[in-house]
């Protein structure tokens, strides 16, 4: 056997290529490492910066408590190279190569990791004020709005519209949250679980204006529909978020109805060689019978391990490693730390543990008297213990369910 056919065996390629250096792209190289991959890795990010960390952006940077969140990763010991600054712009499997602004990347195995970009609010484009929030630029172009304490318009009540009011709140600014829909989480959680956290608005002192549309952005103001015009030194856009996936265009790779990449049971997609992971992919679920595009943070920390285990075992004929978590994600906003886990589509029945109106409370999803989601607000105990019930499909009694002095595992029949 040749030496070369001898380092392929080990590692089973020469080269990893790794489009997308956040939170995806760091783990999919770092768990190529941990797990014995001996091959050149190479991470493209497109951002500058040392790759970082998301959450922190929404609190701690943007308050101006930190001045990064880098993730501890010593790229060098780990012979992990870094092509930062370098952005993707296409892809040509059948030559095995990466398109980029610098030229073409060669690889082996392509790990396609470019997560997702904020949908941007129609007509806002280039009007001065108007902010995004993903990236840690656009973090730091928005401390010093807040440090001056300047009347702020949020436009969306989703995940992102709330812990950026809970921020801007805190740093003492006056905040309008504005909302098509008639109530926040309109998109993530049924009427009778979100109403109760529109109260969270009210008391926080922040405007939340449900029903309620932007007609149009201008500098210093936000005029509604309505007719009525806010004033706003800064406009935060927070309505969504879409898989950063148009550099595909025309590559052959399969993309989904929300054009995310489509990738199979252990995160391969549809051409030789490519992996993808993260916030781009959707992957199908059998736990939950049909095909997830989960945009939160643990999903880009999972991932990888199962991306690392098939790249290693594709080499070896090891059988396919699924990946089928239990989706996971947290948000702290309004002195409150809310957790959900699962996946709440198809549920026949909804329980609470505790009253709403309290500080802490769960809300379960069950289906055949089997836990298939929960969210906790200020009740981790019930998160973590609902999350391990919903991975071994315990059944459940539903009368001893909703007893909050009764441990949730307790309620197991």
């Amino acid at each position: 056997m040749s030496e070369q056919r001898q380092e392929e065996g080990r590692s089973g390629t020469r080269r990893v290529v790794v489009a997308g250096a956040g939170m995806a792209g760091v783990q999919t190289a770092v768990a190529l490492r941990e797990q014995g991959f001996d091959g050149d890795v190479t991470l493209i990010g497109a951002e500058p910066h040392q790759p970082y960390d998301r959450p922190p952006l929404s609190k701690a940077v943007l308050l101006g408590k930190a001045e990064n969140s880098a993730f501890d990763v010593d790229f060098e010991a780990l012979g992990i190279r870094l092509e930062l600054g370098r952005e993707v712009l296409g892809l040509r499997g059948a030559d095995h190569e990466l398109d980029t602004e610098r030229g073409p990347v060669r690889y082996d195995v392509l790990v396609l990791a470019t997560g997702a970009e904020p949908v941007r609010l129609p007509g806002s484009e280039g009007v001065p004020g108007v902010h995004l929030l993903r990236t840690l630029d656009d973090a730091e172009r928005l401390r010093p709005v807040l440090a001056r304490q300047h009347d702020v318009v949020v436009v969306g009540a989703g995940w992102i519209g709330a812990e950026f009011a809970t921020a801007a709140r805190e740093a003492g600014c006056a905040v309008t949250v504005v909302e098509a829909a008639d109530r926040p989480l309109a998109g993530a959680l049924p009427p009778e679980v979100a109403a109760p956290m529109a109260v969270w608005y009210a008391d926080s002192g922040a405007d939340l204006r449900t029903h309620t549309r932007v007609a149009r952005v201008e500098p210093g103001a936000v005029l509604l529909d309505d007719g009525s015009r806010l004033p706003a030194g800064a406009v935060v856009v927070g309505i969504g978020a879409r898989p950063a996936t148009a550099w595909l265009a025309g590559s052959g790779v399969e993309l989904g109805v929300h054009h995310e990449i489509v990738a199979d049971a252990g995160l391969r997609t549809n051409l030789p060689d490519v992996y993808a992971v993260g916030d781009c992919a959707s992957f199908p679920s059998r736990r939950y019978g049909e095909r997830l595009l989960v945009h939160h943070w643990d999903n880009a920390l999972q991932g990888p391990r199962t991306v690392a285990a098939n790249i290693l075992g594709a080499a070896t004929g090891e059988p396919t490693v699924p990946y089928d978590p239990v989706p996971y994600f947290w948000s702290e906003q309004f002195g409150r730390f809310v957790q959900y886990a699962g996946h709440h589509a198809h549920a026949d029945a909804l329980l609470w543990r505790g009253e709403p109106s309290g500080a802490a409370w769960t809300v379960c999803w069950l289906r055949e008297d089997r836990l298939v989601a929960l969210l906790a607000v200020g009740r981790p105990r019930d998160l973590a213990q609902g999350r391990r019930l919903i991975e071994a499909g315990t059944p459940m009694n539903p009368r001893l369910l909703v007893d909050p002095a009764r441990p949730l595992k307790a309620a197991a029949a």
